[in-house]
């Protein structure tokens, strides 16, 4: 059953509901990978947006997105908000990432500075590229490169 029919706007699901629909060990490589190093807790929001609605978990820190991952069964998107700020950085990492995320990347338009990229996680290369471009855009004193 699909995530926006299973938990409707009135029916907020539990990190634990999220985690078994997902069924997956990368959602929890991903969380576990935001929570502690930017030391943020996700906030489980409602979302009516045509494109992917439903519950979904939004990570921010100092009120700057770090990304928005949306439940699918037994995988995740991960949206990411390259900003232009950010862009030369990214399109630097861009030949280390997998074909699927360079793809995705050369295909998702740039409207007002920004790419907006929905990404399916489904392996743990491109839950690599993810974790590289959430430091691009938003970095802590104890990443590196």
């Amino acid at each position: 059953m699909e995530w926006d029919n299973l938990y409707g706007k009135s029916n907020q699901p539990t990190l634990d509901n999220i985690r078994e629909y997902v069924n997956l060990e990368l959602w929890q490589d991903l969380n576990y990978f935001l929570q502690n190093t930017y030391h943020i807790q996700p906030k489980l929001q409602y979302s009516q947006c045509s494109m992917q609605p439903g519950w979904n978990l939004k990570y921010q820190k100092s009120g700057k997105s770090l990304c928005t991952l949306y439940p699918m069964e037994n995988y995740f998107i991960a949206l990411i908000v390259i900003g232009y700020k950010e862009m030369n950085e990214a399109e630097l990492l861009m030949p280390l990432c997998s074909k699927y995320t360079q793809a995705l990347y050369k295909k998702t338009p740039c409207s007002t500075g920004s790419r907006w990229m929905m990404v399916n996680i489904k392996d743990r290369h491109t839950l690599d590229d993810v974790m590289n471009l959430i430091q691009v855009r938003v970095r802590t004193k104890n990443i590196k490169f």
